[in-house]
């Protein structure tokens, strides 16, 4: 499975729960790379050489990490992505990748919010936690760029039937409610002991 929705709208929390629900691991790019810098792997110090110089990692590298983590053994049995793919080369790769070993997605947790309301509270947070380089216009700029990135993907998997969108906004155990009630209905289960793999 895979998980997106833009930045404020809980999508680490609820990667937490569904993971913790449905025992898969949480696979986040971010996650990758900083364990790769910190073990100073071959892939981690060209990943801090480009982070560093303030660039975006190429879908080439971010690949092979990828590729990497979904190989150990926790991921056999399901896993949920978290910031990957971002790029369409990156579905295609992925895909290539699941289909190499008979696997492929199951779904494509979105969850949606609305815009004005996610700036509000991030815009309050920042406040609150003292955080002056987080301004409004920095968070609307992100919530901008989460949307052109993001589209096409989300398209993609839209027309796959592979969407299963969720509304964000709300108490977390509500939310969690709605993606666990919007999984069932495509058939995919919370933990049952059954081993059944679940991407």
């Amino acid at each position: 499975m895979l998980i997106v929705g833009p930045p404020g709208a809980g999508k680490g929390t609820q990667a937490s729960r569904i993971t913790s629900g449905y025992g898969i691991p949480d696979i986040s790019t971010g996650d990758i790379f900083r364990a790769n810098i910190k073990n100073k792997t071959e892939l981690g110090q060209q990943v801090k050489a480009i982070v560093d110089a303030g660039d975006y990692v190429p879908d080439s590298l971010t690949n092979e990490l990828v590729t990497g983590r979904l190989a150990e053994d926790d991921a056999k049995g399901g896993f949920l992505l978290d910031g990957y793919p971002r790029t369409l080369e990156q579905v295609k790769y992925l895909d290539e990748l699941l289909g190499s070993d008979g696997e492929k997605l199951d779904a494509v947790i979105q969850l949606v919010a609305d815009r004005e309301e996610i700036v509000a509270r991030l815009t309050k947070r920042a406040r609150e936690q003292g955080r002056a380089d987080d301004s409004e216009e920095a968070i609307r700029y992100r919530q901008e760029v989460y949307v052109r990135e993001t589209s096409p993907l989300i398209e993609v998997y839209r027309e796959r039937g592979l969407l299963v969108e969720v509304d964000g906004l709300g108490p977390v155990d509500e939310v969690a409610g709605r993606i666990c009630t919007a999984l069932a209905e495509r058939g995919i289960l919370p933990l049952t002991g059954t081993g059944e793999s679940v991407a």
